[in-house]
């Protein structure tokens, strides 16, 4: 009987606007931080969709941190914003994981990042024979079938619904 009232009890408790922010801001940094430990940490070089991809949460990470101080009603606004860049960032998500299984054509001019930043002009010039520029559609990595970009797409999903719900909470309460 104790498990089930202590369910709706924490799910209230996190959707409340300040525990909501915390927890967006710890969600949002890790997501950033992952895809960093990936192309600095592993060597996976993003492409246009991947470094794309990360804007929205470049974008929300201050909101939230905002929101931490804000008082409840801005902190709503704030939070609701948040939704709304959370969302984008899994349409781009699901963009970037569609093309790579072929459902639909990358973007023609997808390209990416580069590699390590070479020493002098001559690493320059042997660098430009040897680069490849990365392919949006090709996933350079997969883990239980599923891309970096669909594992973003799902991330950013589930950061858009808390965040959208402690919007929807803090607004309604006023």
């Amino acid at each position: 009987m104790a498990d089930t009232l202590m369910a709706p009890t924490l799910a209230r408790r996190l959707t409340a606007p300040r525990p909501a922010a915390l927890l967006l801001l710890v969600g949002a940094a890790a997501t950033v931080g992952g895809a960093l430990i990936f192309q600095h940490g592993f060597g996976y070089v993003p492409c246009k969709l991947c470094l794309t991809e990360r804007q929205p949460y470049y974008l929300a990470l201050p909101l939230l941190a905002a929101a931490l101080l804000l008082p409840r009603r801005l902190a709503g606004g704030l939070l609701a914003l948040a939704a709304v860049i959370f969302l984008v960032g899994a349409g781009l998500g699901v963009y970037h994981a569609g093309a790579e299984w072929g459902f639909w054509p990358g973007p023609s001019d997808c390209g990416g990042g580069a590699g390590p930043a070479p020493a002098g002009v001559d690493d320059f010039l042997k660098s430009l024979q040897a680069t490849r520029p990365v392919d949006c559609t090709a996933a350079a990595w997969r883990f239980l079938g599923i891309s970096l970009a669909g594992y973003n797409a799902l991330i950013a999903l589930a950061l858009s619904g808390l965040a959208g719900t402690a919007a929807w909470r803090a607004l309604r309460r006023g």
